[in-house]
């Protein structure tokens, strides 16, 4: 006969444990019987969950508690108190780890009583040091100064845009700003995104050469979710899926990033090193996501499955953690190439944008540890080095937009010469084309980021023939 594994510690019984123990420890003396039956009590609760896990960690987000990464319930009575009172104190996290003693719950719950009546300006970190715990920590989600040391990048693609993808980023934002807000997803209008994604974004060059090129924008989720989901969609493309696995992986990719909504936005664009704290909640969001999605209704099966995977490795590595060894499913691992080349070639507030060929370089390198080797092989096929809207300038010094790629010659794509102002095309030319010796007449000589606001990517693109 089995016996049952323990359930996870209540959280909120930690929470009013520890918010009770505060208060006998600032209204009566060291040592005094009710202090002491508290600090049993909240021990008890802590040793259960350190039995099975090394640490316990309790999150406050947006008024919701969440255990070691995973939402609970706080709808019972009484809660609405504690939760208060901490967030009144500027605690919205509390992280146990295996090893902590009595002596050190008592001191955080006198640290915690003292914190209102004399407050110092030393950091939380250090005042609990000073009183030799080690093994409890407490942090506060404060808004932080994303401008500071950052260039000010926009948050969304500016200049004029092809309509249907601009049609997909407004119907993306507000499913977003919806779910972000406590609503519940629309399946209806992810599948009407799905449609407008394969069946008109996808055939415009346009369109195209917006989400492939280098973007002078650190995009919010919203844009990068659309971006993935086309990158996705040319991967899917190159390895032959069939109709309706196309269909699945589009609205998984477009969903991928979903938890991310319940992630607070001054972490999620924070430039510059998150603290392990901030680090855990970011890397949440994979089962945020899943969570959020195997709630609705009229998704395909694949897309919270896309979700909980897309930070995993091809060695079963990565986050979050689903035991030694668990592989992920091919829609994640297609998924996880077009992330990293998304993220990459896009703007953020700590790092400059990537160039394609840059990125192509990177993905080359996670090949065979962290991704797919094989389909980062397909992925630089189908977009090249020089992906449709790269501005490249050719060995003969001429500036030029990429057009048209070769599968058969991708370094050599047919590309539409531009003046010095970047406004106007001097007809088209392929870089393919080789003079009566055999050799090439111009290459390619370097990609070049476009200038901010003077390269109309849609008008230059838009009369060339749709991508096949």
């Amino acid at each position: 006969m089995t016996t049952a594994s323990p359930l996870p510690v209540d959280p909120l019984a930690v929470l009013k444990s520890f918010g009770g123990l505060r208060v006998l420890a600032g209204m009566y003396p060291a040592g005094h019987p009710m202090i002491a039956q508290k600090l049993r009590e909240l021990e008890d609760l802590v040793d259960g969950h350190l039995q099975m896990a090394p640490a316990l960690r309790i999150d406050i987000i947006r008024g919701d508690v969440h255990l070691d990464g995973l939402p609970v319930r706080t709808d019972g009575p009484g809660n609405t108190q504690i939760l208060a009172e901490l967030a009144a104190l500027g605690v919205d996290s509390l992280y146990l780890e295996r090893g902590v003693h009595a002596d050190e719950l008592l001191a955080t719950a006198q640290f915690l009583w003292q914190l209102k009546e004399r407050p110092t300006g030393d950091s939380i970190e250090a005042q609990l040091a000073a009183r030799h715990v080690r093994h409890v920590s407490l942090g506060r989600i404060a808004p932080l100064d994303t401008r500071w040391g950052s260039p000010p990048w926009p948050d969304a693609p500016t200049g004029p845009l092809d309509p249907a993808y601009a049609e997909s980023l407004r119907l993306t934002e507000q499913t977003f700003a919806t779910v972000t807000a406590g609503g519940r997803l629309d399946t209806a209008t992810v599948r009407g995104l799905v449609q407008l994604l394969i069946y008109k974004v996808a055939r415009s060059s346009a369109a195209l050469g917006q989400i492939l090129t280098v973007k002078q924008y650190e995009n919010l989720t919203y844009c990068h979710s659309v971006n993935v989901a086309m990158l996705s969609f040319l991967l899917g493309r190159q390895v032959n899926l069939d109709e309706e696995a196309m269909s699945a992986l589009v609205e998984a990719a477009l969903l991928h990033d979903i938890g991310k909504t319940r992630v607070p936005l001054e972490i999620v664009k924070k430039p510059g090193a998150l603290t392990k704290r901030e680090r855990k909640l970011i890397e949440a969001h994979t089962v945020f996501g899943a969570q959020i999605l195997t709630e609705v209704d009229g998704l395909r099966p694949l897309t919270p499955t896309v979700a909980l995977e897309h930070h995993r490795t091809t060695k079963g590595s990565g986050y979050p953690d689903l035991g030694e060894g668990v592989i992920p499913h091919l829609l994640s691992q297609i998924v996880s190439v077009a992330d990293v080349y998304e993220a990459t070639t896009g703007a953020r507030s700590y790092q400059d944008p990537m160039l394609p060929e840059q990125a192509c370089l990177l993905l080359a390198r996670r090949a065979g540890e962290v991704l797919n080797t094989a389909l980062v092989k397909a992925f630089i096929s189908a977009i090249t080095f020089f992906p449709l809207g790269s501005l490249v300038r050719t060995s003969r010094d001429e500036l030029g937009i990429v057009v048209t790629t070769n599968s058969n010659d991708p370094l050599h794509p047919v590309i539409a010469l531009l003046d010095e102002s970047f406004q106007a095309t001097r007809g088209e030319v392929d870089t393919g084309e080789r003079d009566a010796s055999g050799a090439y007449d111009r290459h390619i000589a370097e990609s070049l980021r476009p200038p901010a606001g003077k390269l109309d990517l849609t008008a230059l693109l838009a009369s060339t023939s749709s991508p096949s």
